[in-house]
């Protein structure tokens, strides 16, 4: 095989109270990229379309993530890179991880697959940190494995995957502003106060558990953020009403996607998901700000390779 077409999946990252450290992947919501061998050594990206991104490799997080994969493999060819993108940067469902992720999977792939899926996480750090200032794998672990993910440690890194339960749905309301993730990380604090870090552990465990029992109410109990999303709220317009048109109207929970300025909600099966869509939408019309709504199923299989 010397050529791929591949699927790189939209991401929600952190899910309220995982911050860096949980993600899902959702379907029908992606990039596309197609990656060719070549007779000379090195990586160029050739063609990106939907974006005004840099073609130089150093510059780019697919290319970054390419350098990355290729040292530790040294193969006896080189590779070209096209991107289609389909995720607007600084959308917060993970642009930045999809080129990442999918450039070190094509890669892989065309090389026989010398790294396992886990491994490639590894890779796709290294171009996510050129977008955001560190290495964090919270959109391009679910991005490469599918599901649901949790990022048990760094150093080293261990990320276990989750099965989703069957009838949870995402609803992704994307408007049509950026947010850098460099901005959004400067408005933290380096500190928490215990009680707030103590609540913010108890929901991370229970959302874990959780999604391990299919237990729904569960979910939405822990969907639960009190040391980030205070802080990053007041960079997304509108975004309490939006929440709480969708607590309203039956989502599990809701909160911000990743960095944002998405705003997600989860929700238990397809009807729900509709009926919050609906009321997000609504609430977001007064704002006058242009804006995309998304449903999804949560995406087991992550980036694929595309047959058609």
């Amino acid at each position: 095989m010397n050529e791929i077409k591949i699927f790189c999946p939209a991401t929600i990252a952190n899910l309220n109270c995982g911050f860096d450290v949980l993600g899902l992947c959702l379907e029908g919501i992606g990039d596309e990229m197609i990656i060719r061998k070549t007779r000379e050594k090195g990586i160029r990206i050739t063609k990106i379309t939907g974006a005004d991104l840099p073609l130089e490799i150093e510059k780019n997080v697919a290319g970054v993530a390419a350098l990355a994969i290729v040292a530790a493999a040294n193969p006896d060819c080189g590779f070209e890179i096209e991107i289609h993108k389909k995720i607007k940067a600084g959308s917060g469902i993970g642009s930045s991880s999809a080129s990442a992720a999918g450039a070190v999977f094509g890669i892989n792939e065309l090389l026989g697959k010398p790294f396992s899926r886990h491994e490639l996480v590894d890779f796709a750090m290294k171009g996510e940190a050129l977008a955001s200032g560190c290495e964090h794998a919270d959109n391009v672990a679910p991005c490469v494995l599918g599901g649901f993910t949790l990022v048990r440690g760094y150093n080293p890194l261990d990320v276990i995957k989750i099965e989703s339960p069957s009838e949870l749905y995402a609803v992704v309301l994307h408007p049509q502003i950026e947010v850098k993730t460099s901005d959004s990380r400067a408005v933290l604090s380096p500190t928490v106060l215990l009680k707030d870090a103590i609540t913010q552990w108890g929901n991370v465990g229970g959302l874990i558990a959780g999604l391990y029992t299919k237990d729904y109410e569960l979910i939405g109990r822990s969907l639960q953020d009190v040391i980030i999303e205070p802080l990053r709220k007041q960079l997304i317009p509108n975004f309490e009403n939006v929440k709480n048109a969708a607590l309203q109207y039956g989502a599990l929970g809701s909160g911000i996607s990743g960095a944002g300025p998405s705003i997600f909600a989860l929700c238990k099966g397809q009807e729900s998901a509709e009926k919050v869509a609906y009321a997000m939408s609504d609430s977001y019309l007064n704002t006058g700000i242009a804006f995309d709504i998304h449903i999804s199923k949560v995406n087991d299989e992550g980036v694929k390779i595309i047959t058609n």
